[in-house]
């Protein structure tokens, strides 16, 4: 059974950091691109970063560029979310996601064929 399972969210203030984690297990993701999504209430899941297969190639949202950071280690097939400056606009359940084809593109949902239960993130003013 293949899982996604993230980890790390939580309840900061605004200008702290948080760093999530997305741990896969029941097969292995390290040849393709995985992903974070985010979705605050009353709104659309959106994107916010991804990184390609080898994590050499990054991809933010640009609400998110220049302060968070997506990385990832595959020999032990997770995927990080570093969060810096983070902001009450933040607020959200944050979700990874991981592709299993090659030539896709990183933004939508319909892109990714596994994901995670979701992490909440709250951000306070």
């Amino acid at each position: 059974q293949v899982q996604l399972v993230e980890s790390g969210g939580g309840l900061v203030q605004a200008g702290d950091s948080l760093r999530l984690s997305c741990a896969a297990s029941g097969r292995t993701f390290s040849s393709y691109p995985m992903g974070w999504f985010r979705q605050a209430p009353g709104k659309e899941r959106e994107f916010v970063a991804a990184a390609s297969w080898s994590g050499v190639s990054t991809y933010y949202a640009d609400s998110v560029k220049g302060r968070f950071t997506i990385s990832r280690d595959n020999a032990k097939n997770t995927v990080f979310l570093q969060m810096n400056s983070l902001k009450p606009e933040d607020t959200a359940v944050y979700y990874c996601a991981a592709q299993t084809s090659h030539g896709l593109g990183y933004a939508f949902s319909y892109e990714y064929a596994y994901w995670g239960q979701g992490t909440q993130v709250t951000v306070s003013s």
